[in-house]
């Protein structure tokens, strides 16, 4: 693989103002690492800053091609911020969405033919939430009543139904833990007639879903399985839902509003070479080296697109672990033997791996493991992929990207490797967790090829990748428009903690394609203009 870095980082950039921050203004380049060849390239446009650090005033966007408006949630001030996206260099704040009449605390937003829907939880989230409709100037429309904790919403390619992954998250004493499910609005008469139906999963309760994890304590299967994200099929008729707790996948058929299948996604050997981690934030570099343990995917994200009628499902393996005051299943390796135990036939070398320049600090979970049932952990496993995979239609894996974004970041940000997103000057600092931790992800289709964009929630940036082969996609870029010279909490460190992606194709702007990108702990929304390499082998130059 052949990479060419980018200018040095320069001198930190000016604190973001509220009316937002102009692709002029950087005083920094953005760190960028392009394959030989790439066919596409991202450039940044221009950033608009909430000017709020830390409190999710950026996290999730949808797009309305008809007023070029980009509907972001801001958790923070619980509003729906609308901007103006015309000129994706001056991206500015047009009006904002409040929506504290519904709930306290907006999760997720989405967009078709002139319709908003902004899922809201409740208070207290185990109660159920609700999904909020408006049109595209902000007036209310209608709302309907979800399940508990509404964490994500889309609506199906036709317009015609409004899909709800109810994350049903127990409260922190463990006591209430809701049931999570999927909602399906149907909005086919109008939105004042919406009607929901639930697709629940009371039918899988009593069942042994072993290797899927079910593990709250006095949970039923119902109240554990914890919708995160959904993506729908071209023709609207089956959506695959992220339940990344539990690392599996449900399959729903969203014409009878029923779950049909749970797909369990297995574990990853980071035994082999391929697979390999760096598992240490106490071993004075980069050492990405094959570990005796096993990753669960765990996706949070995922995104769907089709190559010869197929449909396959892309997925940001970021991991999660569940850790309560009432119930926590986090541990370190280097705890064995005094908060839980391992079987020393599994593990016989197990002193020696628990140094803490080795093994010791790698976050694991207590939960599951015991594979022969005897009361000990006989596999170590450990929280998320730290890759993106891709599944078809069944559910089935037929590639993951094994250890190559932590090769990537090792190569091009050899001193920020494994950064966390709250602070600079921490290198290495989330190497004992989940590495860079692909959260977020959106499939473009850009001259008849597939581009898949992955943001990493933790150091930052997006990965770029032609994914028109699903069995073996290409790395096409790596751009990060932080500052690494710049002060996080100060609002001088550019973009912090993507957490949000949306690809805005060309014909809906009239111009470049474009990826907007969402950064939850930076309280930013930035624009990314997608150049397109010509005939001459140059990239369109084309101003915005």
């Amino acid at each position: 693989m052949t990479f060419m870095v980018g200018k040095a980082l320069l001198a930190a950039c000016v604190a973001a103002a509220a009316s937002g921050v102009q692709a002029g203004d950087h005083r920094y380049d953005p760190v960028t690492s392009v394959s030989a060849n790439a066919p596409i390239e991202l450039a940044v446009a221009g950033t608009y800053a909430s000017g709020v650090f830390d409190e999710g005033a950026a996290e999730i966007s949808a797009y309305d091609p008809w007023t070029r408006r980009l509907f972001v949630t801001n958790a923070n001030a619980n509003t729906v911020d609308v901007l103006d996206i015309r000129n994706p260099r001056r991206p500015r704040l047009q009006f904002t969405i409040d929506l504290s009449a519904y709930g306290v605390g907006v999760n997720s937003v989405a967009v078709s033919h002139g319709i908003v829907a902004v899922a809201v939880e409740a208070d207290p989230k185990q109660d159920p939430g609700s999904v909020v409709f408006f049109d595209v100037k902000g007036r209310y429309l209608n709302d309907v009543t979800v399940g508990a904790l509404p964490d994500m919403v889309t609506f199906t390619p036709d317009g015609t139904r409004v899909l709800v992954a109810n994350e049903g998250e127990p409260d922190d004493d463990y006591l209430v833990d809701p049931e999570g499910s999927i909602s399906i609005i149907d909005i086919s008469g109008g939105i004042a007639a919406a009607s929901v139906a639930t697709a629940d999963f009371q039918a899988y309760n009593g069942l042994d879903l072993t290797p899927i994890r079910i593990f709250g304590p006095g949970a039923s299967v119902a109240q554990d399985l914890e919708p995160e994200y959904i993506a729908v099929s071209a023709d609207s008729r089956t959506a695959w839902v992220s339940l990344q707790e539990a690392n599996a996948i449900a399959i729903v058929d969203v014409d009878n509003a029923r779950v049909t299948d749970l797909v369990p996604l297995g574990t990853k050997d980071h035994g082999v070479i391929q697979n390999a981690i760096d598992a240490s934030n106490r071993d004075d570099g980069v050492n990405l080296k094959a570990w005796p343990v096993v990753g669960m995917y765990q996706p949070d994200a995922i995104a769907t697109y089709e190559v010869d009628g197929e449909t396959y499902i892309v997925t940001a393996n970021e991991g999660d672990s569940r850790d309560y005051d009432g119930y926590s299943e986090e541990a370190r390796i280097g705890d064995v033997n005094e908060d839980f135990l391992v079987d020393p036939s599994a593990y016989p070398d197990l002193a020696l791996l628990t140094d803490d320049a080795r093994l010791g600090r790698l976050n694991m979970t207590t939960a599951t493991g015991d594979t022969d049932r005897d009361g000990d952990i006989d596999v170590l496993h450990v929280y998320g992929g730290r890759s993106f995979s891709i599944l078809n239609a069944a559910g089935e894996m037929v590639y993951d990207s094994g250890s190559e974004l932590e090769r990537i970041l090792a190569d091009v940000l050899p001193a920020e490797f494994n950064s966390p997103n709250d602070e600079n000057g921490s290198f290495d600092n989330r190497s004992d967790d989940k590495g860079p931790e692909p959260e977020g992800v959106t499939v473009g289709e850009i001259g008849g090829r597939h581009y898949a964009f992955i943001g990493l929630e933790r150091i930052g940036g997006i990965m770029v990748y032609d994914v028109s082969n699903p069995i073996a996609p290409r790395f096409v870029q790596y751009i990060n428009n932080r500052d690494f010279a710049g002060d996080a909490a100060a609002g001088t460190a550019g973009d912090l903690g993507p957490e949000g992606l949306t690809f805005i194709p060309a014909r809906h702007r009239d111009g470049r394609p474009l990826l907007a990108v969402t950064n939850e702990i930076s309280g930013t929304t930035t624009l990314y203009t997608i150049r397109v390499r010509g005939g001459h082998g140059r990239f369109d130059s084309r101003d915005d």
